[in-house]
């Protein structure tokens, strides 16, 4: 059976970046909860759900995250979450690395990814690490705005404790 792990807020990094007029903007957003079960002896029985509060996002521009989190963006009175539920977790040809497939939801939209991710043991549970790329348009978020790019980098650093 796989071990039971809580991903831990305070501990973890959920941040992205993404270009807007040429510029690089990056943010990040917390209230990560949910469960983790993982054993890299049986992966068939591991799996992630989890999710962060959209309410959360910070880019550092307090006007642009108000902005944000309104209706044509992340319409976060509606959408409060974002969530990733895992469907198959396989391992790599390098001892710690993983591939991940699973469904992402983000305003109400959801879509099939996969990525890679590293996990690594630590003195509670697990520190998992990994990146993706989505296309913002596929989940409803922002529009048709020009100066903001389709794609964006999401970037993980999730500790998770042991239950």
């Amino acid at each position: 059976m796989a071990q039971k792990y809580t991903p831990s807020d305070s501990e973890s990094k959920v941040q992205f970046v993404i270009k807007n007029f040429g510029i690089k903007v990056d943010g990040h957003l917390k209230g990560i909860k949910g469960s983790i079960s993982f054993d890299p002896s049986e992966l068939n029985n591991s799996n992630f759900n989890v999710s962060v509060n959209a309410n959360t996002i910070n880019t550092d521009n307090t006007a642009r995250d108000k902005h944000l989190k309104k209706a044509d963006y992340f319409h976060v009175e509606q959408f409060p979450l974002i969530s990733f539920v895992s469907s198959k977790i396989t391992q790599r040809a390098t001892t710690g690395q993983y591939k991940v497939a699973g469904n992402l939801t983000i305003k109400g939209t959801t879509k099939a990814i996969e990525f890679e991710f590293t996990a690594n043991p630590t003195s509670k549970g697990y520190q998992f690490k990994g990146a993706f790329t989505i296309n913002r348009r596929e989940f409803k978020v922002g529009g048709n705005s020009l100066p903001l790019s389709d794609n964006l980098t999401v970037n993980l650093d999730i500790t998770a404790n042991k239950n």
